[in-house]
């Protein structure tokens, strides 16, 4: 996939519904968690499921092999062709996606795999000897009760899978755990305490299995909540957070970033009114947006969207209320005394989402801004599938 490089063209002339992304943001916002990783001495691995767009990739990896995390194997294959050759796959294996696993790393990627259970392992460890590609994996640690992973106090589980690896011929890697919890946490001292659990349970995982003999090179946590509020990282060597490169709406709403944080909109027109119902209509619906309404259990419900006017600047309490699949309903929020800005027919709004990974999945490529107001520089493709 190629990066379209267009004659600069203003914001106000391109099709609608469509992506936007600011780079100034973006920037902004790698340097930030860079520096504080840098600071607790750890790594980063940022977590390209966010991006899916090897443009933005580079962006946010250390340097153009890596190192970096996907969520899908399609993930994996699109960016390592594109010469990204230090993967965790992030999700639990499954014994069918396995042939892809080898077919990845048969190209000189080092692809490793996540699995929480001993059937796992085994099946991992087979086709390493089918192979003859000792295939690493990550036991996966259950931090905080969120999803899938091992206890991390649970000695005979993580000793039984890292022996099934290393006795199979495989290798264990290291740990990893996700603080999903941290998503819902309130205010600075949840968040504080949702990254220390996340260490003291990758760590004591780590320990557990290093006392049986086994090896355990890498400790890896991360979520964007837990990236930017731990105190401490020690025992942890990576850190893994994805969502930060853009934010969103429901990493501001938790504290995380402030609105204007936010690098991703989706630009948006207006395309009729109902002034008796106090509503506007514009041409993004929920397949732009996306389902997700993350910001529904948080303080302020941010709807659909936050509407911001083209230069990317929120009206007062003016949100996307409520969308079909091409319509958007634009009103006041509820209890707001806040009056509906008078946008003719025809005029722009952008509008930050809930969740930026969801967004960005329902479009194809990124509108690039760059330091120059509303010109777009270019235009990122971006991928999906799994």
């Amino acid at each position: 996939m190629s990066t379209v490089t267009p004659e600069p063209t203003m914001l106000e002339n391109v099709g609608t519904p469509c992506l936007v992304l600011d780079l100034d943001r973006v920037d902004r916002n790698v340097a930030r968690l860079r520096s504080r990783l840098d600071g607790l001495g750890v790594r980063l691995r940022p977590h390209l499921k966010t991006a899916k767009s090897i443009n933005v990739a580079r962006m946010v990896m250390t340097t153009t092999r890596g190192p970096a995390t996907v969520s899908t194997l399609r993930e994996a294959e699109e960016f390592g062709r594109a010469g990204v050759s230090d993967l965790t796959y992030a999700v639990g294996i499954s014994p069918d996606k396995l042939d892809r696993v080898m077919a990845v790393r048969s190209q000189g990627i080092d692809l490793a795999v996540t699995l929480d259970t001993v059937l796992q392992a085994e099946a991992v460890a087979a086709a390493s000897l089918r192979s003859g590609d000792p295939i690493p994996a990550f036991i996966e640690i259950d931090c905080d009760g969120h999803r899938s992973g091992v206890t991390p106090h649970d000695r005979d589980q993580l000793v039984a899978i890292g022996r099934a690896l290393e006795a199979g011929g495989a290798k264990l890697r290291g740990v990893l755990t996700h603080a999903g919890a941290s998503y819902d946490a309130k205010g600075e001292e949840a968040l504080r305490k949702c990254a220390e659990v996340e260490r003291a349970s990758a760590v004591r995982a780590a320990t557990l299995l290093r006392d049986a003999g086994l090896p355990c090179p890498v400790v890896s946590v991360g979520s964007t909540p837990t990236a930017h509020f731990a105190q401490s990282l020690e025992g942890v060597t990576e850190v893994r957070a994805g969502v930060f490169m853009f934010f969103d709406l429901v990493m501001a709403g938790i504290g995380v970033c402030a609105i204007d944080d936010i690098a991703l909109s989706v630009l948006a027109t207006v395309i009729g009114h109902r002034r008796e119902k106090g509503w506007m209509l514009v041409d993004a619906g929920w397949m732009a947006m996306s389902r997700d309404r993350g910001t529904a259990k948080q303080a302020v419900d941010q709807g659909y969207g936050l509407v911001c006017d083209i230069d990317g600047k929120p009206f007062d309490d003016l949100i996307l209320a409520d969308a079909n699949q091409e319509h958007g309903i634009i009103k006041i929020r509820a209890g707001s005394d806040a009056a509906l800005p008078d946008l003719p027919i025809g005029a722009r709004v952008r509008i930050l989402p809930n969740h930026a990974c969801a967004t960005g999945a329902q479009h194809a490529s990124y509108h690039v801004l760059r330091k120059a107001g509303n010109v777009v520089c270019a235009e990122w493709p971006r991928f999906g599938g799994w």
